[in-house]
């Protein structure tokens, strides 16, 4: 997010809670201004009730498992990052990537750890010393989300192609999540087809994100899920503020206005396919 005033810091305000309530399905909450517990009673003020914390390295997946399971609402998933793969073989050797893949797959085997992710592939930051060891992390992500059983969390940046293709090579886990969907309306076609999940985040209320409102439209409502990402990507009118899971309804409701959905319905199919992506038990 861009530099901003001490005042444009300030958290943004309630806004008006949900009447059909929804998993905030990718967040930080070690990164953001506030306590788990706090964090977790503001959004479920707001119909908010269930999030998915993402661990990005060894010890944030760490993280990611305890307070998962001190937490009802709280689910996990835990994975190398696409830009942490590289840095621990080219700075600290392949020892250190191979141990710390190694924990990765102690932490996917338990019950309060979801998914697998957030794994893929980052053209945007990794330059072409990294992309070896990048592509090869992903393939192991996604073999070991296949071996314990559990959801695969997908991050694309600047990389849509090789995403596809190295997913189509290793074969897709039954339950794949395409984490704050990036692409244009046509790969929101392929991913339909494929029977993958893409989880939109706030960014699709930016002005310039028009190619992504196209694809939002594009795809099925039985394959959205709803994110965060926090605390980054807050949503418009809070933008360059701090992002939070009780900010969904504002993603949401924008999201139904581009699909031409009431916001009810879309949160029903939101709630069903987070569980379902996840495979937690559903709302009654």
């Amino acid at each position: 997010m861009p530099a901003s005033s001490s005042a444009d810091r300030t958290p943004p305000p309630l806004p008006e809670p949900l009447a059909v309530a929804v998993a905030d399905s990718h967040t930080h909450l070690d990164m953001q201004h506030s306590t788990v517990s706090e964090a977790l009673a503001k959004a479920a003020s707001v119909g908010v009730t269930t999030v998915v914390q993402i661990g990005c390295d060894l010890e944030r997946a760490r993280w990611a498992a305890r307070v998962a399971a001190e937490h009802d609402a709280v689910w996990a998933a835990v994975a190398l990052h696409p830009n942490e793969a590289p840095r621990l073989a080219l700075e600290e050797g392949p020892e250190a990537l191979e141990a710390a893949l190694a924990g990765i797959a102690e932490l996917a085997a338990l019950p309060q750890v979801l998914a697998v992710g957030e794994t893929g592939l980052d053209h945007f930051r990794t330059g072409p010393e990294g992309k070896a060891a990048q592509e090869e992390s992903f393939r192991r992500h996604i073999a070991l989300a296949k071996e314990v059983g559990k959801a695969l969390v997908i991050h694309d940046r600047d990389a849509h192609e090789d995403v596809l293709r190295v997913l189509e090579e290793e074969g897709a886990p039954e339950r794949t999540v395409f984490h704050c969907f990036s692409g244009d309306a046509e790969m929101a076609k392929v991913c339909a087809a494929r029977g993958y999940f893409m989880s939109f985040a706030g960014n699709v209320t930016f002005k310039n994100a028009q190619p992504l409102r196209d694809a939002l439209a594009a795809a099925p409502p039985e394959l959205l899920l709803v994110e965060t990402d926090a605390p980054f990507l807050t949503p418009v009118p809070h933008r360059g503020r701090p992002n939070a899971p009780y900010l969904i309804p504002v993603t949401l409701r924008a999201m139904a206005e581009v699909k031409g959905m009431d916001v009810d319905a879309l949160a029903g199919h939101v709630a069903r396919n987070t569980a379902q992506a996840f495979g937690y038990p559903p709302a009654p």
